[in-house]
């Protein structure tokens, strides 16, 4: 009975705050509630014993992505006003694939049987749910697995392309050139004359003036 007032705690929030999202007057309260949605997904994936999921949900969604949109949105200033002009004759589409969205939903779980009319799996006492999961992904969903880094990998050297910008006036060290460089190269000894006749010169140069004068 606990579980379940748990889990319709967490769930109730996890609504609540993905509504919050999408009606937030400012992007920094909607990251915010996003965290918030990330972090009671993770309460309900702890409820179902998949504590891989949850972990993996906080550390890379909450501690990485959502941080990053953080300091992006920060950094940005963006200006609500400009983003709301013409807002409304996009609210059409929106409703046209809000509407797929839940057709869908409705399709795939009407297709699949609930937990309600299935029964418990006995396991034994050494299972482990995280290495069933890395079975499951490297045997049976290893195309799509391959083809989701696929992606990853194409898109972290996009952004890295794109940021990459060689500048002229950008003064950097060659640490190449300067593991090459010998002592003949970068070394020259020269011979400096020493400084006490160039100041015994002067002197002479004055004492033939006073006795000219």
């Amino acid at each position: 009975m606990n579980i379940e007032i748990l889990f319709y705690l967490f769930a109730a929030v996890t609504v609540f705050a993905a509504l919050r999202v999408i009606t937030a007057r400012n992007p920094l309260h909607a990251v915010l509630f996003l965290v918030l949605a990330f972090v009671s997904s993770a309460g309900i994936w702890l409820l179902l014993e998949a504590e891989f999921l949850a972990i993996a949900l906080v550390l890379v969604y909450v501690g990485a992505v959502m941080v990053l949109f953080l300091f992006v949105v920060m950094m940005l200033d963006i200006n609500i006003e400009q983003l709301r002009v013409g807002f409304l004759r996009w609210l059409p589409l929106g409703l046209l694939l809000a509407g797929l969205i839940g057709v869908q939903m409705v399709w795939v779980l009407g297709a699949k049987e609930t937990s309600a009319g299935m029964t418990a799996v006995q396991h034994a006492a050494d299972y482990s749910n995280t290495k069933e999961l890395g079975r499951q992904i490297y045997t049976d969903y290893v195309y799509p697995f391959e083809l989701a880094a696929v992606l990853l990998l194409v898109a972290m050297v996009a952004a890295i392309a794109l940021t990459l910008r060689k500048r002229r006036d950008t003064k950097r060290q060659h640490i190449g050139t300067q593991l090459k460089a010998t002592k003949q190269d970068r070394l020259r000894i020269v011979s400096v004359p020493s400084g006490h006749k160039s100041d015994a010169a002067p002197a002479a140069a004055d004492s033939d003036v006073h006795a000219a004068d």
